[in-house]
């Protein structure tokens, strides 16, 4: 059936189309000003000279960051940090958060309220550090996966997102002798996709995103992840190019590919951040319903 908009409505839409045009453009553009850096003539973008389009394009620059001590190597433990790491928290917080809606379990109020409390007291670095240190997580890997098991603000969604489901499903499946795992793993976590996709989200990409952690608790250069190798990188990137010169040689060598302090960062900076944004479009189907469950009454 045809719809007769009236002119107030057509003048709404070509508003709302356009200024989320525009802030969809403002968004989108910082990640293709970063790749069209790592693709232009080097000295051109050192100079500043590459804004809108790329110039002189070439895909060396990968070829040669890729080639750096270290990256590889960090590459891996972002990978395994972030995939061992999302599965932990999603598993934790989803069955913690499931059996706070159990009013049978013993001491559930004292136990969510104690869990919820730490979200508003920090005590700081340094106690964290000694805990850390006495728990044996310094250079250790577990010490990305144990702290970031259980999630405060994870558990609230999870706990929410349960109590919206239907008890009759459960109390049948209890008739027929089911415990509670069973419960959680046939009965529940099917039905809570939505909201683990949610919480896949958030633990992914705080773990890929992190590495105040690394900074802190290793010194093993094997336990570096791709964002504490990036911050180093940012930091001495005019040291690194001229390493990397010195590596290719300077005769018939073509200056347009050599690398250069903003090269450098901007590459790394993509080999960073590329991953995620790959990653996230597959949840994103989840990520709306999940994280609206419960916002809603009645």
């Amino acid at each position: 059936m045809k719809q007769h908009y009236s002119m107030g409505d057509r003048i709404f839409s070509i508003c709302n189309y356009t200024m989320f045009g525009i802030f969809t453009l403002l968004c989108v553009f910082p990640f293709y000003y970063l790749f069209i850096q790592t693709i232009s003539d080097n000295s051109l973008s050192a100079s500043g000279q590459v804004t809108w389009y790329p110039k002189g394009i070439h895909f060396s620059n990968y070829v040669e960051v890729l080639k750096v001590k270290g990256l590889s190597n960090a590459a891996l433990v972002s990978v395994a940090r972030t995939v061992i790491g999302t599965i932990g928290t999603v598993i934790g917080s989803a069955f913690l958060g499931y059996l706070f809606t159990k009013r049978k379990m013993a001491g559930r109020v004292f136990w969510y309220r104690f869990v919820i409390i730490t979200m508003y007291f920090n005590a700081g670095i340094i106690p964290w550090f000694i805990i850390m240190m006495n728990l044996n997580l310094t250079n250790n890997f577990w010490a990305y996966i144990l702290p970031a098991i259980v999630s405060p603000f994870n558990v609230i969604l999870v706990k929410t997102f349960v109590e919206s489901l239907p008890e009759a499903l459960e109390e049948s499946a209890e008739m027929d002798g089911a415990g509670t795992i069973v419960l959680f793993s046939r009965i529940v976590f099917p039905l809570i996709v939505p909201i683990v996709a949610t919480i896949a989200i958030f633990s992914a990409v705080s773990q890929w995103n992190s590495f105040m952690d690394t900074v802190f608790l290793m010194t093993n250069d094997k336990l570096y992840t791709l964002q504490f190798v990036l911050y180093k990188y940012l930091n001495e990137s005019n040291s690194l190019a001229a390493i990397i010169r010195s590596g290719q040689g300077m005769e018939n060598i073509d200056l347009s590919r050599v690398q250069t302090s903003t090269s450098i960062r901007t590459t790394v900076a993509m080999i960073v951040v590329t991953p995620i944004l790959l990653v996230y479009p597959f949840f994103q189907r989840y990520f709306v319903k999940g994280i609206m469950i419960g916002a809603v009454k009645g």
